[in-house]
């Protein structure tokens, strides 16, 4: 029996997915002696990965090497196992391969055991995994958000953003956001119904930001000249929760703030955050998330594409804009 998966074959120059991954087969892995076996049922797309794809050693995480099988976030059932704590037929979420299956040693790859109660497993990637544990922590930990305050999303339309407006306006805060298009920002404030959006493709930016009056906590996911723009519309001891900065990876390039002194200016407090700094408390975020979820208090719009061989093209919304909400590929 045979294992289809993707294969880095080069480091890719922009979006030119399909020229540096490549679909290809080997035979079914066999665990070892204290790994597992994943039958992969859905895999998560994840802007974040786009740096391990880059020969860059300076990042969160050390890149991947060329020849070796793609890696992500999977969500699944246990096929084989040679580990005592995951016998066969567990649901699992862990850092496996874009692939059918996946072989992993459960504790290095993140392993988390999941309720199969759970009507919607996809909420296991989006409102109950990372993106739910990111956005939670990014507003109330590193945001320090307070009643009354202003919160300003970029992305604010993608898997992240989407939950981290809806939580700031669950703490009582004035929540925006920054999307692009107008559709992402009707479906913000007319769906999710927050207080504003920017539209970054739609007239000037600048003009559409003053019209925020002051900004406490800017959550950023993107980086790049709009970090620029938010930084002079900053209130005094505002806070900058870096999540992530989806306009360098593809482009190569590297965010270099030319509005700085307001760093200084405004007394503000930058601050960047990664969710692998806070899984031991992973338990405790998903409980309080899952609070939300099940009394509807938050939602998230899921993006899907099916058939592992088209994990390229669900990939690539990622950095065109292509996506409301999480995207993921079921296979």
């Amino acid at each position: 029996m045979s294992n289809r998966y993707w294969r880095i074959e080069s480091r890719p120059e922009g979006m030119n997915f399909s020229q540096a991954l490549k679909l290809v087969e080997s035979p079914l892995p066999e665990p070892e002696t204290n790994q597992i076996v994943i039958r992969n049922a859905m895999l998560s797309m994840d802007a974040g990965t786009r740096m391990w794809l880059t020969d860059r050693t300076d990042g969160y995480q050390p890149p991947l090497e060329t020849g070796t099988a793609m890696t992500g976030l999977v969500i699944g059932e246990v096929a084989a196992s040679k580990h005592p704590d995951f016998p066969e037929g567990t649901l699992v979420r862990a850092f496996g391969q874009w692939a059918d299956y996946s072989l992993v040693d459960p504790v290095l790859a993140g392993a988390v055991k999941l309720d199969p109660a759970v009507k919607d497993k996809r909420a296991w990637f989006g409102p109950l995994g990372m993106n739910g544990w990111t956005a939670l922590w990014g507003i109330e930990q590193t945001g320090a958000a307070k009643e009354g305050e202003t919160v300003l999303v970029s992305a604010a339309a993608g898997a992240t953003g989407i939950l981290a407006v809806q939580i700031a306006k669950l703490l009582d805060c004035s929540a925006w956001g920054i999307a692009g298009g107008a559709e992402k920002c009707r479906y913000l404030t007319q769906e999710i119904g927050i207080d504003g959006a920017v539209d970054y493709k739609s007239g000037i930016l600048s003009d559409q930001l003053d019209r925020i009056g002051g900004i406490d906590i800017y959550f950023d996911n993107v980086g790049g000249p709009m970090l620029d723009q938010v930084l002079t519309r900053m209130n005094h001891y505002g806070r900058v929760a870096i999540c992530g900065l989806v306009s360098d990876y593809s482009a190569g390039t590297r965010t270099s703030p030319a509005e700085f002194d307001q760093i200084l200016m405004r007394r503000l407090r930058v601050e960047g955050f990664f969710s692998p700094d806070f899984m031991d408390q992973g338990e405790r975020l998903t409980s309080r998330l899952k609070e939300w979820v099940d009394s509807e208090a938050i939602t998230m719009p899921y993006d899907v594409t099916r058939g592992l061989e088209n994990v390229l093209t669900a990939y690539e919304k990622l950095f065109t804009g292509g996506n409301i909400g999480k995207v993921i590929v079921e296979l």
